[in-house]
C-alpha cells in the first residue's frame, strides 16, 4: 500500500509520501539507540512535565488534530476530537501515576537489602492500525516513554499525516529529537526493523495475520512483545435488563468509530424470552441512523476507511446470506463516492459461516438467540477471539456467572467495553497476550531488575 491520505469521503487522493530510504532509516535507528542512552537517566518528573505539556497541546488543539484523523480515515469529526481529547488524558495519567507504578519493590530479607528495580529496555517499535490513529499510538508511548524507553512508530500507511503530527506534539511538548520517531516505511520493512539489535520489543495493534507476524519475529529475536489483536465481542441480553437502555448501548457500541474497532460489540447474544423485541429495537435504532460526511456534526456514522474495507465487509455478508444467514437491514454497499457502507443486522446465523467464525470489521451486528445463561455463555465461548464483551443484565448471581465463565481479556457488566488509562486492555487466545494502560502500561517493556545488597 502507498504512503498516503486518500480520504475516505470522496476517494480523493490528498497526499503523498515518499518512504524512508534504507540510509535514512538507518539514521533514525541509530538515533533512537543514541538518544535512548541519555533519556533514559532523565527523571520522572522530567518525563511527566513534557507529557502534561503534550496533554496542553492536544487540549489547544483538538480541532485541528481531529480533522486530520476524519480526513484521513473517516470517523467522525465528533468522535475524532474525542479521541483526541482522550489522548490529553492518556498523558496526563501516566504522567501522574507512572513513578508510583515503576517504584521499587522491597523484598524481606535477612541482613540484606532486596528489591526490584524497573528500568527501561531501550527502542521500542510500535506497529499502530488506522481506525483509532491517535490514541492506539499514546496508549503505548505515554507508559513506554514514560517508563525511560524511547519509540519507533510505523503507522498505518494510510495515516501518515496523523503518524507525523503525534511525533509534532511530543517535540514541541519539549521531548528531544529521537526520543519518538515516526518511521514513514512500507509493511515489508517491519521484519528486519525488529531483528535490528538496537531496537529492544515490540508492540502491535491489528490484525491476527499481521500479530502472528509481529509476535513471531520477535520472539525468534528473544525480544519482548505485546499484541493486541482483532475480537468479535459478545453481548450479551437477559430478560431482566432494560431493553431500551440496552438497545440503545448495542447501536452504540456496534457503530463506535463507523463499526471499525476491535472492542466493538459484534455477537449480539440475546435470550430468547426477549430476543423478538430485542431485534425490533435494534434494526430500527441502527435504520435510524445518519449515514454521511464525517465533517457535518449531524452524521451518526461516516464511511469506512477505504474502498477496500467496503469491498471486505460486503464479501462477508454475502457470503453468511448465502451460508443461510437472513439479512433483516443493510447489506449492500452505498451508492456515490466514498466507502459507504450502511448499519446491517444479519440472524439465523448457521455455525461455520464467516459471520460465525470471523470478525466483522464494519457496522455489521450479528443477532444469535441463547436458550438460557448457558446457552447465552457456550455461544460467547465458541469463537477464536476473546478480547472484551459485555452482559446485561440486573440479576447478581447471572452477572457473576458472566464475569467468571466467559472467556475473554475483558469483560463488563451493564457497560460496554471501551479503553481508558485507568483499567488495563488486552484479550486472550486470537486477540493476544500482553496488556496495556493502568499498571501495566509502563511495565510492559521494563527490566525488572533483581537488586540484592549485603550488609558490611
Amino acid at each position: 500500500m502507498a504512503i498516503a491520505t486518500i480520504n475516505p469521503t470522496t476517494g480523493e487522493t490528498v497526499r503523498t509520501f515518499d518512504a524512508l530510504t534504507a540510509e535514512q532509516l538507518e539514521q533514525k535507528l541509530q538515533r533512537a539507540a543514541d538518544t535512548f542512552r541519555t533519556f533514559r537517566t532523565t527523571t520522572y518528573a522530567e518525563r511527566a512535565a513534557v507529557f502534561r505539556r503534550a496533554a496542553d497541546i492536544f487540549d489547544a488543539e483538538t480541532d485541528e488534530l481531529g480533522r486530520l484523523a476524519t480526513l484521513e480515515m473517516g470517523k467522525t469529526l465528533a468522535s475524532a476530537r474525542a479521541e483526541v481529547t482522550k489522548c490529553a488524558k492518556g498523558c496526563r495519567w501516566f504522567a501522574d501515576h507512572t513513578e508510583e507504578i515503576l517504584a521499587d519493590v522491597p523484598h524481606e530479607m535477612d541482613g540484606a537489602e532486596v528489591f526490584t528495580r524497573y528500568q527501561p529496555l531501550g527502542p521500542v517499535l510500535a506497529v499502530m492500525p488506522w481506525n483509532f490513529p491517535y490514541w492506539q499510538v499514546l496508549r503505548f508511548a505515554a507508559p513506554a516513554l514514560m517508563a525511560g524507553n524511547v519509540g519507533l512508530l510505523k503507522h498505518a500507511s494510510n495515516v501518515p499525516q496523523v503518524a507525523l503530527a503525534i511525533e509534532d506534539v511530543l517535540r514541541r511538548a519539549g521531548f528531544p529529537e529521537g526520543v519518538f520517531q515516526t518511521l514513514l516505511v512500507p509493511s515489508s520493512a517491519v521484519a528486519g526493523i525488529i531483528d535490528d539489535d538496537r531496537v529492544r520489543a515490540a508492540t502491535l495493534t491489528g490484525s491476527e495475520p499481521a500479530g502472528r507476524e509481529v509476535g513471531s519475529r520477535a520472539s525468534r529475536n528473544i525480544k519482548p512483545s505485546v499484541l493486541e489483536l482483532g475480537g468479535s465481542d459478545p453481548f450479551i441480553v437477559m430478560p431482566s435488563t432494560d431493553l431500551e437502555r440496552t438497545s440503545t448501548n448495542a447501536v452504540a457500541s456496534r457503530t463506535l468509530n463507523n463499526g471499525q474497532s476491535c472492542i466493538n460489540a459484534k455477537r449480539f447474544i440475546v435470550h430468547e424470552q426477549v430476543a423478538e423485541e430485542f431485534e425490533r429495537l435494534l434494526v430500527a435504532k441502527m435504520e435510524a441512523l445518519v449515514v454521511g460526511d464525517p465533517m457535518d456534526e449531524k452524521t451518526d456514522m461516516g464511511p469506512l476507511s477505504s474502498t477496500e474495507a467496503v469491498a471486505t465487509i460486503d464479501k462477508q455478508v454475502q457470503d453468511s446470506v448465502a451460508a443461510g444467514a437472513r439479512l433483516l437491514t443493510g447489506g449492500k454497499p452505498l451508492g456515490g463516492p466514498g466507502a459507504y457502507y450502511p448499519p446491517t443486522v444479519l440472524t439465523d446465523i448457521p455455525k461455520g459461516s464467516r459471520a460465525y467464525v470471523e470478525e466483522f470489521f464494519g457496522p455489521v451486528a450479528l443477532l444469535f438467540r441463547a436458550h438460557d445463561a448457558d446457552d447465552a455463555i457456550r455461544l460467547a465461548n465458541d469463537s477464536p477471539f476473546g478480547l472484551g464483551g459485555s452482559a446485561w443484565t440486573d440479576d447478581p448471581a447471572e452477572q457473576q456467572r458472566f464475569v467468571n465463565e466467559v472467556e475473554t481479556g475483558m469483560i463488563y457488566i451493564n457497560k460496554y467495553t471501551e479503553s481508558t488509562p485507568e483499567v488495563p486492555f488486552g484479550g486472550i487466545k486470537n486477540s493476544g497476550y500482553g496488556r496495556e494502560l493502568a499498571e501495566f502500561g509502563p511495565r510492559s517493556f521494563v527490566n525488572a531488575k533483581t537488586v540484592w545488597i549485603n550488609g558490611g
